[in-house]
């Protein structure tokens, strides 16, 4: 087990009118992924109500706490939550329906929901990647949601991919996950992302 980084709570101290789990009108919802090698801030989007709806609530139960990025490829994508199965995703609770948006496309840092091969195209819940091919991924366009960006942490991404792994693309050494939601003003979000 790693110690976690103490930029959450040098960060509420600096801004005191920072409540982690207390939102005000002028704040808004961002993800925040803490790993041994470091933290990835997330903005999640809100012409993907579904799916932003689901990872906040998911990250405020805690449900990948115990997981890790279980699937990283170099110039493809970081993955993390729930290992893919044999037999996909059938749970209904766990799947969403699709939310493509013309403007939200796999580029650098895009951060999409994972999902098996149903015809529906609906995105496991509890599944989500980082595209880390600077190019993009745009094949992938239309058939995953891309549902936010990373703003601030894309080095860190950079690394993930580095890691020794399988045959299977998991890391030999297991990269934890912890994830939050914290609340921000704008002010608030340009400070943390100039520090």
């Amino acid at each position: 087990m790693y110690n976690k980084p103490l930029f959450l709570f040098t960060f509420l101290l600096l801004t005191t009118s920072i409540q982690p789990f207390a939102q005000t009108p002028d704040q808004t919802p961002f993800g925040i992924i803490r790993t041994p090698l470091g933290e990835i801030l997330l903005e999640l989007d809100q012409r993907t109500p579904q799916h932003r709806e689901s990872f906040i609530k998911l990250a405020e139960a805690g449900y990948w706490d115990s997981l890790s990025f279980n699937r990283v490829i170099p110039n493809f994508v970081a993955q993390g939550g729930c290992p893919d199965t044999p037999e996909g995703f059938t749970d209904p609770e766990y799947l969403l329906e699709p939310e493509f948006h013309p403007e939200l496309t796999h580029v650098y840092g895009a951060l999409g929901a994972g999902r098996d091969d149903n015809p529906g195209k609906l995105s496991a819940r509890c599944q989500f990647y980082i595209v880390q091919n600077r190019n993009g991924l745009h094949r992938l366009d239309g058939n995953y949601t891309v549902f936010g960006k990373v703003i601030k942490g894309m080095d860190i991404v950079d690394r993930i991919v580095q890691v020794s792994r399988d045959e299977s693309d998991q890391p030999l050494s297991p990269i934890t996950l912890d994830i939050d939601i914290i609340y921000l003003s704008k002010d608030e979000l340009n400070r943390l992302i100039e520090r």
